[in-house]
């Protein structure tokens, strides 16, 4: 079952506290100059439809970079909260999900994702493990899935993944990474002055 990107929402994940960076805003940090977050629109903005991004914090910015984010309707959530914003946001019939703080993303992700999902939606595994966040949802059953887990605090997305059917796909030879401790930050490259860029970053057409 192949998808149009016409049918693709992009899905940032950018709402964490990143406690253990001192509360740096994951988003807005840098590699060569430009922000994590404007480097995932730009790599995906071509296959998809839409660009939407799970924020808490600086919403402000976010517009001025010519970006739509979104704010979780109930925090303390975790990444159901976030999800919860992007779905609610959404105007196609799957989502894309992408943590804001991957450090490696490969042309493979996406195009697999798809011809694994069976109808069903599909979250990927690279060489460190299970990655439910990097996942391709069915709208409609991920919007009945949330309205029924969120009242009832069930807030595991494997567990999610579970009931919805989801198909786990490996990705050999692939570690998307993250950017949870200064370390880190600094074995991938990154700089913590994050408001050095000026490009805008324009949404995708919509092609609906």
């Amino acid at each position: 079952m192949s998808i149009a990107a016409s049918e693709l929402t992009l899905g940032l994940l950018a709402g964490g506290r990143a406690s253990r960076l001192g509360g740096l805003d994951k988003a807005w940090l840098q590699r060569d100059g430009v922000a994590q977050v404007l480097r995932l629109s730009r790599l995906y903005a071509p296959r998809v439809a839409q660009v939407l991004v799970s924020a808490n914090r600086d919403l402000p910015r976010y517009a001025a970079a010519g970006l739509n984010a979104f704010a979780d309707a109930t925090p303390e959530l975790g990444p159901l909260g976030g999800l919860d914003a992007l779905a609610t946001a959404c105007a196609t019939p799957w989502l894309f999900t992408v943590p804001v703080d991957a450090v490696t993303l490969d042309d493979r992700l996406l195009p697999a994702l798809i011809a694994a999902q069976n109808g069903q939606g599909a979250y990927a595994i690279d060489d460190d493990g299970v990655q439910p966040l990097f996942a391709l949802w069915p709208l409609a059953p991920l919007r009945r899935a949330l309205s029924e887990a969120l009242p009832q605090r069930r807030l595991a997305v494997r567990a999610l993944q579970a009931r919805l059917g989801m198909a786990g796909l490996r990705l050999d030879g692939l570690r998307f990474g993250n950017l949870n401790t200064p370390d880190d930050l600094a074995a991938a490259g990154f700089q913590a002055d994050s408001r050095a860029d000026p490009e805008r970053c324009d949404p995708p057409p919509d092609r609906r």
